[in-house]
């Protein structure tokens, strides 16, 4: 597997099995030789641990997850890879392939039929254009997995890790702090990719809580509320709460000052707390 962080010999075996890059699947192989066992140690991998990896590429981060954990699923939609996969890993009898959209599959039943009864976590490289999507089933979806180790955007790290309250927080960012502890591990240069992308990425981590930080009446209302607070950010909160959940302004205003904000308030200026007592008090049927 050392090889294939040189790039010669990456072009070479994929030339071999007739592979191209895809622009439409966001492909950009991670091929730094020392960013993937950084990424698989920081995942916590052990011989009692099951790992579920999303969009293996050529396998160099699979290899390392191989070497430290139980068994290891790789999700992939390109079917065009597993020849690739099954030479690259033709020595890691502990590593699965299955065909299919992370989106799509039914990753509470993979994990039961495939990794049933072993400690889980996540670890991947995600298509930038995937990202959010990805992130966001794997925290709704009730899994039982116990951390998110994934490598994203470097604009789109500080945006998913950012506290509540702060101006780069959005939508994602409450659901991940409600959902996890977020942390920006390390930033890895567009140079680690094959082909490079326009931007630098980093690697986070996303530790599942066991339970949330705040007490909300309704999740899914606490959800909602929060993706309508910042779907027009030029807007107060109030503005874009009200014609996002057809909530009255007035009534918006006075659940705001009910929990200690100005009316006017802008939804980055709001911390988790914030959001999860604005939401109780204007969850329907309350």
């Amino acid at each position: 597997m050392a090889k294939l962080s040189d790039p010669s010999k990456i072009k070479e075996v994929l030339t071999r099995h007739g592979f191209q890059f895809s622009k439409a699947l966001g492909q950009n192989f991670l091929i730094n030789g020392s960013v993937c066992p950084r990424m698989a140690e920081a995942c916590g991998a052990d011989p009692n641990m099951g790992v579920i990896e999303v969009g293996p590429g050529m396998g160099v981060l699979t290899w390392e997850l191989s070497q430290r954990a139980k068994k290891v699923v790789a999700i992939e939609l390109d079917k065009r890879l597993f020849p690739v996969l099954e030479e690259t890993l033709a020595d890691c009898s502990n590593v699965e392939l299955v065909e299919g959209d992370v989106l799509k599959l039914d990753l509470n039943r993979l994990i039961e039929e495939r990794l049933g009864g072993e400690q889980v976590c996540v670890c991947a490289n995600l298509p930038y254009y995937i990202t959010s999507p990805v992130i966001m089933g794997l925290l709704e979806g009730g899994l039982p997995i116990s951390s998110i180790t994934v490598m994203v955007q470097k604009e789109a790290a500080r945006r998913i890790c950012a506290r509540p309250g702060t101006r780069e927080c959005g939508a994602v960012s409450v659901s991940v702090h409600y959902h996890c502890e977020p942390h920006i591990l390390f930033e890895v240069s567009r140079g680690s990719f094959l082909p490079p992308p326009a931007v630098d990425s980093a690697v986070i981590r996303l530790d599942l809580r066991k339970e949330p930080p705040v007490q909300v009446l309704d999740e899914a209302f606490f959800f909602s509320l929060a993706k309508a607070a910042f779907a027009q950010r030029r807007k107060t909160a109030a503005n874009s709460i009200s014609a996002s959940l057809g909530i009255q302004k007035h009534r918006v205003e006075e659940a705001l000052e009910a929990v200690g904000v100005e009316k006017n308030i802008r939804a980055e200026r709001l911390a988790l707390e914030q959001f999860a007592e604005l939401a109780n008090f204007l969850c329907p049927g309350v």
